[in-house]
């Protein structure tokens, strides 16, 4: 059993649009799953369905086995969903260490332990922000600190949940080259840690260098899955990023 199964063939309709046509994956515990495709192909919104803002018209998520379709945002994240998003939303005023405090704090408050050698929030939040890497930041005014430093950030107020699934929407983009090749580390040591992955990015260098298993999406429909070499060889996928199937290799 996978840790997330997206299956009977979501459907989601936006009036006449279909965005999502009948689209199965899974993302499993210790591996990185990445979820590609072109502008407009469905990825955000398989996303918000997985994480519960959207209700698809067809179709059943299910997340540790248990059927969520109907399940609010807030009870997904208390099973242990948590999610980044494209659109950066971090207190702007605040401090980079009072952002992850914040969240430290919220997570406490619904229900949340703190684990053996993090008896006080204090030491949670340097431990997330040492793991992370932001700890040379933690004084910085949030809207002050490089746009790829700020998706760490959002990565460290989502880690303060110990989420088992990690929902990642674009989280490289703004890094520079050695960053995301830092940036592949932690996601590798993330789901060593006993996590499931799953990412939207369209920086191929790092799909196809972390990922373990990769769903690639055109106009809604999952159009191949498997591992990374079968994915970059693979003519649908191919076709869909490039416009003909014989230009050579993905990325």
């Amino acid at each position: 059993m996978s840790l997330l199964e997206v299956d009977d063939d979501v459907v989601v309709r936006f009036g006449g649009v279909t965005a999502v046509d009948h689209a199965s994956f899974t993302a499993g515990t210790g591996l990185v799953t990445g979820l590609i495709g072109p502008n407009g192909a469905g990825k955000t919104t398989c996303f918000n369905v997985i994480s519960g803002l959207l209700r698809p018209a067809k179709g059943t998520v299910r997340f540790h086995g248990r059927d969520v379709t109907s399940t609010p945002v807030h009870r997904r994240a208390k099973r242990g969903m948590g999610r980044t998003f494209q659109r950066l939303e971090a207190f702007g005023s605040l401090s980079v260490r009072d952002n992850v405090r914040a969240a430290v704090d919220i997570n406490r408050g619904l229900g949340g332990l703190l684990t053996p050698g993090h008896r006080s929030q204090a030491a949670r939040v340097d431990a997330l922000l040492d793991r992370v890497g932001l700890t040379h930041y933690a004084a910085e005014r949030a809207d002050a600190i490089p746009t790829g430093t700020a998706r760490l950030l959002e990565l460290a107020r989502c880690l303060a949940a110990d989420p088992a699934l990690l929902l990642l929407d674009e989280p490289s983009s703004g890094l520079n080259e050695s960053e995301t090749e830092a940036f592949g580390v932690l996601l590798r040591e993330l789901a060593a840690d006993g996590r499931g992955v799953l990412m939207v990015e369209h920086d191929m260098d790092l799909v196809m260098s972390v990922c373990d298993t990769i769903h690639a999406l055109d106009f809604g429909r999952v159009i191949a899955s498997g591992a990374p070499a079968e994915i970059r060889g693979d003519a649908a996928v191919q076709r869909a990023y490039l416009g003909k199937a014989d230009v050579g290799q993905v990325a």
